[in-house]
């Protein structure tokens, strides 16, 4: 068992890839935001890559260990000690039954991720333990951990001293601009040349009312080609209005002149257009910037963004531990 002793920042269960096929009844995946960092802690404790496992955003939990384990963090480096000594991040630690974790504040990065081997029993809800805490399923009820609550651990056979090979795991950016790759679509014909230009050339600022539904960013006005100003009424007024469609997760969703880009826990459909799709390799990013910090957007292919997928999942083995 784990005894919460302070819940951190909306530390939430989580598991990977989530809560797949219920979007269309308006149950998202859900999962982590930096699923790289997530995987990487389960697979250094032995762990299902996708093994339910904690999520805290800029401020970590505290935590007490009833019983002999091993643990892992990753993600945001949030100094985490066990009994007052830090503990490396990126590496297998053992435990023991009367030590308490403190993961402080993110210094580096967002989002931390901490994993018990074993994985954190949680009950499964239409095939996920993730946390949703809008609709409240997964997790605790759909709720963030809370003082006093206690965490049941499955049995689990870790290994302490194993490390993630230092080119394995992702590097966060030190000037508070992140390079963002954005596929084009489904509704790119909307916007004109000027301002697909404007788009790629802007650093757009994150700002701080955004969360796991969606992200919000601040930056100039968008122009529209004549399909988005002279349209049937059925479309709505407004220039980036459209009847009412499917949403793909990661979609710049442009709500009036302001881009939100649906993350996890965001809507499935809606009367708004999609000019751009930030694909799932790079939603690690999203996971791990801070309010008032920079994305400047990379245009890339259909497969392109396939094959960065690729790549991300072969760094989340056992073959990037050492």
């Amino acid at each position: 068992m784990l005894e919460i002793i302070k819940p951190g920042l909306e530390t939430s269960i989580q598991d990977f890839p989530g809560r797949v096929g219920y979007w269309n009844q308006g149950f998202p995946p859900s999962g982590p935001l930096d699923s790289w960092s997530f995987r990487l802690a389960n697979i250094l404790v032995g762990n299902d890559a996708g093994a339910p496992g904690l999520e805290a955003q800029f401020m970590g939990p505290t935590l007490k260990f009833q019983q002999d384990g091993v643990i892992a963090c990753t993600g945001a480096n949030m100094a985490p000690k066990l009994d007052g000594e830090e503990i490396p991040m990126w590496e297998s630690v053992a435990v023991k039954a009367g030590q308490t974790l403190v993961m402080g504040p993110a210094l580096k990065g967002a989002r931390g991720y901490f994993a018990v081997a074993g994985g954190i029993d949680a009950p499964e809800w239409l095939g996920s333990a993730s946390t949703f805490h809008k609709a409240s399923v997964g997790g605790l009820d759909g709720n963030a951990i809370k003082a006093g609550q206690m965490l049941p651990v499955k049995a689990g056979q870790g290994q302490a001293g194993r490390r993630v090979k230092a080119d394995c795991h992702p590097q966060f950016a030190t000037d508070k601009k992140w390079h963002i790759e954005a596929v084009a679509g489904p509704n790119d014909d909307w916007i004109d040349a000027a301002g697909h230009a404007q788009f790629l050339a802007t650093d757009w600022k994150l700002e701080a009312r955004s969360d796991r539904t969606g992200y919000r960013l601040d930056g100039p006005d968008w122009t529209f080609t004549d399909k988005a100003t002279n349209k049937p009424p059925e479309n709505g007024e407004f220039p980036s209005n459209i009847i009412d469609h499917g949403y793909p997760m990661g979609g710049v969703n442009l709500c009036g002149q302001k881009p939100i880009i649906l993350v996890n826990d965001g809507p499935s459909m809606g009367g708004f257009i999609v000019p751009y799709t930030v694909p799932s390799a790079a939603f690690w990013k999203l996971g791990q910037m801070k309010p008032n910090e920079f994305i400047s957007f990379n245009r890339v292919s259909v497969e392109e963004a396939q094959a960065l997928r690729i790549e991300l999942d072969d760094l989340c083995g056992e073959n990037s531990i050492e």
